[in-house]
């Protein structure tokens, strides 16, 4: 199977832009059931991902925009092409811009 993450970005992006909650998402691959999860995840320029943790291991590979993570005093921006790898601690992703990324969750092995 084939999957254009540039037209699921550029296509979410326009629907955050028009959403009251300035997001839209669609899971590409994987799910609840599957130990690899990705999301595609678009942002309106603005808006931000809630500050949460995950037990689970994590990165945001920045499709269109410009995006901060942000972890207590530490904070990286990313562009297209750039891979974060969110630490294992509380954190926000805010687009800086009108933003799509691939949220990717791999479970951790017991």
């Amino acid at each position: 199977m084939k999957t254009s993450l540039t037209a699921l970005a550029r296509d979410h992006a326009g629907l955050a832009r028009a959403a009251s909650s300035g997001r839209s998402a669609a899971t590409v691959h994987g799910g609840h059931e599957r130990a690899l999860r990705q999301t595609v995840m678009a942002l309106r320029g603005g808006e931000h991902l809630h500050e949460h943790e995950h037990p689970d291991e994590v990165t945001v590979q920045v499709l269109l925009g410009r995006v901060r993570l942000v972890a207590g005093a530490d904070s990286w921006e990313a562009v297209p092409g750039d891979l974060l790898t969110l630490p294992d601690r509380r954190h926000r992703v805010e687009a800086l811009e009108d933003s799509a990324f691939l949220f990717t969750t791999a479970l951790r092995l017991p």
